[in-house]
């Protein structure tokens, strides 16, 4: 473990250093600002963090690099496409089309569901489901200081863990570097904010979280249930974005437009301080990633059960945060 350690600190420092040396060449140079002046350069910084520590790790443990080069050369594509949104902000089309590319190239290469019951095409239909999914609700997180790049710490740690349990180095690797490059960039995201991730980082976590998720073996015969772990696992942004399709369905407006309904921002309307909400959105992912983690180590009547409650516990909780009402 002390290796792994190694490679998380490693990474860490590399985040931490371009963070903010990216910010501060941003706010000479005058460019990749958002329109309150902060640097949109967390997303490169945890991606040149990310690709170090693999590599590092690859290198101390003697892992392959077929894993690093299935999963990052689509990744990569997504961090530059968003990069270019937040230099100059692309078409709804263009945006789409970049995704299925990227997700196209991971299915080529392996990455992919691999549930027996539903065959072939139906992995493929999953597949990119999953991975498009993933990669455009955590944009959509990215309302609030510290959130996305918090979720993204507890969700590649239960990555990790699944994986450590599953002896799986690879995956094991995949999200300690992913965590390292999260933890780097977060300390400057943290409220009130002196660097942003963009969409080029909001598009290279998700995209990496879907697919660090699909290496992952979840359910061996007989235990089906577990396939319900990286949903929960992933339950923030999963719940979050489902959230606001249902409410702007009801309100009759367009489900993916940008507007201020995000479970975030409406407790803030509810009088949350921002590190209140943050703390709140933050200990939700954590429980979320708690009961994934135990849903895919536990008997499947126990995992049913599980289930059950917390879907239970958030329709109700939903409930109560779809009455605040909010400034339009």
């Amino acid at each position: 473990m002390i290796k792994y350690l190694f490679i998380a600190v490693t990474g860490f420092i590399i985040s931490l250093s371009l963070t903010h040396l990216l910010g501060k060449a941003s706010l000479k140079k005058k460019i990749l600002l958002s329109r309150e002046g902060i640097p949109l350069t967390g997303g490169v910084a945890i991606g040149i963090a990310f690709i170090c520590a693999y590599l590092l790790g690859s290198q101390l443990l003697g892992a392959g690099e077929q894993p690093l080069k299935a999963i990052l050369i689509p990744a990569f594509l997504m961090l530059v496409f968003g990069l270019l949104d937040d230099w100059r902000e692309l078409s709804i089309a263009t945006k789409f089309l970049s995704q299925l590319v990227a997700v196209s190239l991971l299915f080529i290469m392996g990455v992919k569901t691999q549930i027996l019951s539903i065959g072939a095409y139906g992995n493929l239909i999953l597949t990119f489901l999953w991975v498009l999914g993933i990669t455009n609700a955590f944009n959509h997180l990215d309302v609030l200081d510290g959130l996305a790049a918090g979720v993204s710490l507890s969700t590649s740690a239960a990555f990790f863990l699944l994986a450590y349990l599953n002896a799986d180095a690879q995956s094991m690797l995949l999200s300690l570097a992913l965590f390292a490059g999260s933890l780097g960039f977060f300390s400057y995201n943290l409220p009130p904010a002196r660097s942003y991730m963009g969409n080029s980082g909001a598009h290279f976590l998700g995209f990496l979280l879907a697919a660090v998720a699909l290496s992952i073996s979840y359910a061996p015969p007989g235990k089906e249930a577990a396939l319900f772990s990286p949903l929960f696992i992933l339950g923030l942004p999963i719940l979050d974005t489902a959230f606001l399709i249902v409410i702007r369905l009801v309100k009759k407006s367009i489900p993916f437009r940008k507007s201020n309904d995000h479970p975030a921002l409406r407790l803030l309307h509810m009088g949350y301080s921002k590190k209140k909400t943050l703390l709140c959105m933050l200990f939700a992912s954590i429980f979320f990633c708690i009961c994934g983690v135990i849903i895919a180590r536990v008997p499947t009547y126990f995992s049913l059960s599980l289930v059950s409650a917390i879907v239970v516990a958030v329709l109700f909780v939903s409930y109560r945060i779809a009455r605040v009402k909010i400034s339009q």
